[in-house]
């Protein structure tokens, strides 16, 4: 670690950046299990309500792009601040919620603060860790990280047969306040920062742009999280309404597809170190196109072969993550805020786009998420096999496993 943390130390500040890089997972998977009820509930259809999911993903990935650039400017520690407070405020507009409309405004206003608070996690961690290192920082992060995908639609089941849909938006206030308190603890890292203006420093996104190095990989591997994006769409209307599990077993069903993931990034880091970043990426994108075969041909016979087929496309998705970020954080030697929050946009942006595209035949789910776990398979590895061996790749790991 570069910079010490005086209160919160080396394990406080691995625990501080695990806390806040689990919003997105928290926000979007713990009220997965009401989905279906919520149709009912606030008489609307599924498009609307999916509408809750894809409108964040929408607005967080958009306002990616304000805070990075600015969190080089005035520091982590104040954008952390700022994004926490308008975070909490959101999930206290989604609680009292009482209708879809008020529900996706104040989502789009909860994603508004989460951005903030996610694009400094992994900004600080480049500020705090350099090379092999930070593979393995970002590995346990990743690691504990994905445990709330697993806890969340159990809790938000558990909380739908006590409560309502609405407690869930209470829980999330609540992480907001203790990410706020340890934010508090935290000392800034940010050791240079931009000395222009506020308008100047959002600019800096479209030098990050000029890099087309960075620009290629983007294009590589921000389409990945559509498969993992669109299986969250669908996830719990394919297990309850297809297959007619209840919300609790789809919470377990679920549970058992982040259980998987989260030997991801173990597997990776083990892994690298007998075979080649290169190929382990190209066998992801080759086990993807596996997956979408298999989805489309045996998914819908049960729920176990659902599930067993979805967890490796899950974990081919988490698998790729580390050294895909890793090697795009590389690619710029400046701008941090700027290349995390360009890296995290347009894979938002591509996630959003998955969950449009597999639920425009509402019928048809299965298909449509194989369909989309195939073709990324395809495309993805077919512009990897053009990047894999240029020399901003192949330089750069060498760096990276240093």
């Amino acid at each position: 670690m570069k910079q010490k943390q005086p209160i919160l130390g080396k394990t406080g500040t691995l625990f501080f950046l695990v806390i806040i890089s689990a919003f997105p997972p928290l926000t979007m998977d713990l009220y997965l299990p009401a989905l279906p009820k919520m149709v009912d509930v606030l008489n609307t259809n599924q498009t609307m309500v999916n509408l809750t999911l894809s409108s964040y993903l929408v607005a967080y990935a958009i306002c990616l792009l304000f805070w990075g650039p600015l969190s080089d400017k005035f520091g982590r520690k104040p954008i952390l601040l700022t994004g926490t407070s308008i975070y909490i405020i959101a999930s206290l507009c989604c609680a009292f919620s009482g209708n879809v409309e008020s529900l996706i405004l104040s989502r789009i206003l909860q994603a508004f603060g989460g951005s903030a608070v996610t694009v400094v996690a992994t900004a600080i961690v480049k500020d705090l860790f350099d090379g092999r290192e930070r593979e393995k920082i970002m590995a346990i992060i990743m690691s504990l990280v994905i445990v709330a995908p697993m806890i969340a639609p159990v809790l938000g089941a558990f909380l739908l047969e006590l409560y309502s849909w609405h407690m869930m938006f209470f829980a999330l206030a609540i992480y907001g306040i203790i990410s706020g308190l340890l934010t508090l603890c935290y000392k800034e890292t940010l050791v240079s920062r931009y000395a222009g203006s506020m308008i100047h420093s959002l600019g800096r996104l479209g030098v990050v742009l000029k890099n087309p190095q960075l620009v290629f990989l983007l294009s590589v591997f921000s389409i990945v999280p559509m498969a993992l994006m669109a299986f969250l769409a669908s996830g719990s209307y394919i297990y309850i309404n297809d297959f007619g599990l209840t919300e609790q077993q789809f919470s377990y069903a679920f549970a058992f597809n982040a259980f998987c993931a989260l030997f991801g990034p173990t597997i990776y880091i083990q892994l690298s170190k007998r075979v080649s970043v290169q190929k382990i990426i190209s066998l992801c994108f080759i086990l993807l196109i596996t997956c979408g075969l298999l989805t489309y041909n045996i998914g819908c016979l049960s729920p176990w072969f659902f599930a067993l087929i979805a967890a490796p496309a899950t974990l081919c998705v988490i698998v790729m993550r580390i050294p895909a970020t890793n090697l795009m954080l590389e690619q710029q030697d400046a701008d941090t805020g700027s290349v995390v929050a360009i890296i995290q946009f347009t894979g938002m942006i591509l996630g959003a786009l998955g969950m449009t595209l597999v639920s425009l035949r509402p019928e048809y789910l299965i298909e449509n998420l194989a369909m989309i776990q195939f073709s990324i398979g395809v495309i993805g590895g077919s512009l990897w096999l053009i990047a894999k061996n240029k020399p901003y790749v192949l330089e750069k790991l060498v760096k990276m496993t240093d």
